[in-house]
C-alpha cells in the first residue's frame, strides 16, 4: 500500500468542513459544523426513533486467491473539544489554589492584538483492529475508549491581573468496530465493518444539541487494507461479482479503492462519507487543504487574499488550521497562483487540429469592417440560449484571437474588458475566454 498517497487523501476527507469561507469564528457558515459522517450517542438515536444514525457500515468485497491474505481495518474521526472564553465578575491577581473561579462563557475577548475566541477544535482519533487472516466466516468485536479532559487558562490584561479564561474541555466517547467476514466463494469474501457510538447521554441532555455534538463521532472514516489480497471495486465490479457487489449495505460511507492507479493497486479501501470515485487524488497544483470542497483553490485563495486586515486578524487567531491558510494566501507566487487557475492534463489527439496554431486567422470581416487582434467588440449572442450568453449579452470584449475551428467555421476568442482576470485571458487560460462566431459580435469604431 503506498501509505503516503493514501494517507494524503485520507487528511483531506477527514477534514472537509471542518472550517469554511470567510474562516472566522463569527461567520454563520461555521456555526453548524462537523456535518460529514456524523455517528450519534445511541441513546439521542433512539430518542430521535433512528432519524439520526448512531452507526455506520461498511460492506465490500474482497479477493484471497494467495490463500494467506491478511486483512487490517482501522476507523478514524475528529473527536471535538470545546474551547470556551470565560469571562470574570472581575479581575484576579492570580489562580485559586482549588477549583476555577466563576465565569461567564462570551463569544470573544481582547487583550492588546490578541483575539481570544470561543471555538470547537477538535482530536483525531483513530482505531485499529488487530490484523485477521481471511480463511473463513468470523465474527469479531472491538471496544474502545477515549477519556474526558479539561484545561484552563489564564488571560491576563495590560495590568497584568487575570480578565478572564480560556478553558477547553472534552467529553469521553466510547464505542465498538464490529466486523463480520462471511465468504462468497472460494476466493472472494464479504467484509461488514460497523462502527457504533456506546457514549451515554443523560435524559436531561438529548435536546441539547451543543452536549451531543461533543459525544458524536465526526466526519468518520474506515480504512481498509489487505495484504496479500484485493478488494473488488463496488463502482465497476468484475462482472463475475456484479450481483454480489450490488448487495453490499453500506449506511452513511461508501468504499472506493485508494492508493496508486498506474499500478492498478487494490490493496486499500478508503470508505468515506463523501461520496468519492475509485482512486481519488489530491490535484499536485493545490497547496494544501482548504476544508471547503464547494469551491475551489483558485477562488478560495483569491477571497483570503482580498481580506481586510481586521478580518485577517480574526482568521490568524481562530486556531492553527485557519493560520495556515492565510499564511499560505498571503505567500503565495504569482506563478503558484496562475497554477491554480486550471491546468490541461491532456488533449486528445482528435482534437489537435483545433489547437494547431495554423487555424489562427489575421482577420475576418464582420458587416463589411476587418477586424482582427487587439480590437473591441459588443457581444450579441444569437445561436444559443443559455445563461451565460444571458450574462454576456451586450458586454464588450477584446478579440483576443480570431481562429478558424474544424469545420471551417470562423470564431472570436474574446476577453471581457471588465473581467478581473482579463490578464488570464490574454495569456490563452481556460475561463477567462469566450468564443462566438462573427454574427454574434458588434463592431465598436472607435
Amino acid at each position: 500500500m503506498n501509505t503516503e498517497l493514501v494517507e494524503k487523501v485520507v487528511n483531506a476527507v477527514l477534514y472537509e468542513g471542518y472550517i469554511l469561507y470567510p474562516y472566522r469564528a463569527s461567520s454563520k457558515k461555521n456555526r453548524e459544523r462537523f456535518t460529514f459522517g456524523r455517528v450519534y450517542p445511541e441513546d439521542y438515536s433512539i430518542a430521535q426513533n433512528g432519524a439520526e444514525p448512531f452507526v455506520m457500515q461498511t460492506e465490500c468485497l474482497v479477493r484471497n486467491e494467495s490463500k494467506d491474505a491478511v486483512v487490517g481495518i482501522s476507523v478514524r474521526f475528529l473527536h471535538p473539544m470545546a474551547r470556551e472564553v470565560g469571562l470574570l465578575a472581575a479581575p484576579i491577581a492570580e489562580m485559586p489554589a482549588n477549583g476555577t473561579p466563576d465565569f461567564a462563557v462570551v463569544p470573544d475577548f481582547r487583550v492588546g492584538e490578541q483575539l481570544y475566541q470561543t471555538w470547537q477544535e477538535v482530536v483525531e482519533q483513530k482505531v485499529e483492529v488487530p490484523a485477521f487472516a481471511l480463511r473463513e466466516a468470523s465474527q469479531t468485536s472491538h471496544k474502545f475508549e477515549f477519556p474526558s479532559s479539561r484545561a484552563v487558562e489564564p488571560i491576563r490584561g495590560d495590568d497584568g491581573k487575570i480578565n478572564a479564561l480560556l478553558i477547553r474541555r472534552q467529553d469521553a466517547v466510547r464505542g465498538a468496530i464490529e466486523v463480520v467476514v462471511q465468504p462468497i466463494d472460494e476466493v472472494v469474501y464479504q467484509i461488514t465493518v460497523r462502527v457504533l457510538n456506546r457514549t451515554p447521554l443523560p435524559p436531561n441532555e438529548l435536546e441539547n444539541q451543543s452536549a451531543i455534538i461533543m459525544r458524536t463521532f465526526t466526519s468518520t472514516h474506515t480504512i481498509l487494507h489487505a495484504q496479500g489480497g484485493e478488494w473488488l471495486s463496488l463502482t465497476d465490479p468484475p462482472p463475475a461479482y456484479a450481483e454480489a457487489t450490488a448487495a453490499c449495505k453500506n449506511i452513511g460511507t461508501w468504499p472506493v479503492l485508494v492508493g496508486d492507479e498506474s499500478k492498478n493497486a487494490r490493496d486499500a479501501m478508503l470508505s468515506s462519507p463523501i461520496i468519492l470515485y475509485d482512486y481519488p487524488k489530491i490535484a499536485p497544483e493545490s497547496p494544501g487543504d482548504l476544508f471547503d470542497g464547494l469551491e475551489i483553490d483558485e477562488i478560495l485563495t483569491l477571497r483570503v487574499m482580498a481580506m481586510s486586515d481586521a478580518e485577517k486578524v480574526e482568521m490568524r487567531q481562530v486556531d492553527d488550521q485557519a493560520r495556515r491558510i492565510l499564511e499560505r494566501a498571503e505567500n503565495m507566487s504569482s506563478d503558484h497562483l496562475l497554477k491554480l487557475h486550471g491546468v490541461m492534463r491532456s488533449v486528445r489527439s482528435s482534437n489537435e487540429d483545433f489547437f494547431n496554431p495554423s487555424t489562427v486567422l489575421e482577420s475576418a470581416s464582420v458587416d463589411g469592417v476587418l477586424v482582427k487582434a487587439g480590437d473591441r467588440v459588443r457581444i450579441r449572442p444569437k445561436k444559443r440560449a443559455d445563461i451565460m450568453d444571458m450574462a454576456l449579452a451586450g458586454k464588450v470584449a477584446v478579440i483576443e484571437a480570431v481562429e478558424q475551428d474544424v469545420e471551417g467555421g470562423v470564431q472570436f476568442a474574446l476577453v471581457l474588458d471588465d473581467d478581473p482576470g482579463r490578464d488570464l485571458g490574454m495569456m490563452r487560460q481556460p475561463g477567462h475566454r469566450f468564443f462566438y462566431g462573427m454574427d454574434e459580435v458588434e463592431v465598436i469604431r472607435e
